[in-house]
């Protein structure tokens, strides 16, 4: 990118924590800053400090938006200055230590796995899911408890895929399905296929390979097309979760797996309550726990209907709207 802008905020060490959740009210921001929080002062361990990232310079509007989320902050003089040359999501990725999640290891730099290890390889980049997260390093570890498990798969789908390592992970348990994965950002679809390349992974719509699309959520022909999924996985944030349930849902075959992450435990309830009602049946649950709370990866069935069986497929219109959004 050509420059970047960064607002700086102090705040305390509890608000920092929970930007860690990157509150509904930035997420809906287009595009949404990159938040890194620190401790600049190891003396004065409440007091913390956040540094917002954008692409442009924010307007009054959206800094008094972000200091709404920081009560301590609210008639703190907000500094914003000017940054050259820099890729800020990178920046926030680089030097992060390879991740362990079930049997896969990831880093950033390509280093040795541990014998019996799997290893990828998913770069400092433009886009989000380095596996660092407790979010995708739990999507990791129930994908790897299903396969123990015994379970097999045959059409998957990763919404909002974000560096591809879900989609890549999925490929290597049943690398005879036919995989999908899709995002809002057209960046983050550039990084999975920079990633695929990377660590090996054909692209292309036959079995063993990688479909890409660009999509707001499911809301494209060609994903539709592929589906019903055996297997879903979306690791996103708890309001479009909830929002996009009947569309995830009316894609998923009976009896299929979806896997879903990206919310704090306090959220979890109203997500499960979402896809309860679309005849979901939760049958397993990983809470991944850090500085920030509990991050909940929950895994659902879907209900056999008695009856004649017939595919199940998203309808405009029926099965709710499929809003736009990306992944961690």
């Amino acid at each position: 990118m050509s420059e970047s802008w960064k607002l700086t905020l102090p705040c305390t060490r509890a608000e920092a924590e929970a930007l860690h959740g990157e509150p509904e009210a930035l997420a809906l921001l287009d595009p949404p800053p990159v938040l890194l929080t620190s401790e600049p002062d190891a003396s004065k361990p409440e007091e913390w400090q956040l540094d917002a990232y954008f692409p442009e310079k924010p307007a009054k509007a959206v800094i008094q938006l972000i200091q709404s989320q920081i009560p301590s902050a609210r008639k703190a003089k907000a500094q914003v200055t000017r940054i050259e040359e820099e890729d800020w999501v990178a920046l926030s990725q680089a030097g992060l230590e390879p991740v362990r999640a079930g049997r896969f290891f990831v880093s950033t730099d390509g280093e040795s796995a541990p014998a019996g290890m799997v290893p990828f390889t998913i770069p400092a980049s433009r886009a989000f899911g380095t596996g660092s997260h407790e979010t995708t390093a739990g999507c990791l570890v129930m994908l790897d408890r299903l396969k123990r498990l015994g379970a097999r798969y045959h059409h998957i789908c990763d919404v909002g895929t974000g560096t591809g390592l879900l989609a890549f992970a999925a490929g290597h348990l049943w690398p005879r399905a036919y995989i999908t994965a899709s995002d809002i950002d057209p960046v983050s679809i550039e990084v999975t296929a920079e990633n695929a390349g990377i660590n090996a992974i054909p692209l292309g719509g036959a079995p063993g390979a990688l479909e890409l699309f660009v999509a707001g959520g499911v809301d494209h022909d060609g994903i539709v097309a592929r589906a019903p999924y055996d297997l879903m996985i979306a690791n996103i944030l708890a309001g479009p979760l909830i929002a996009l349930a009947p569309a995830l849902c009316a894609l998923v075959v009976e009896g299929g797996t979806l896997i879903l992450a990206g919310l704090l435990g306090g959220q979890a309830e109203a997500v499960i309550a979402a896809y309860r009602r679309q005849g979901m049946r939760l049958a397993d649950r990983i809470d991944n726990v850090d500085d920030a709370g509990a991050w909940p990866t929950l895994r659902f069935r879907k209900r056999r209907r008695p009856g004649h069986r017939r595919p199940t497929r998203w309808v405009e219109g029926e099965n709710g709207e499929t809003p736009g959004y990306g992944s961690w």
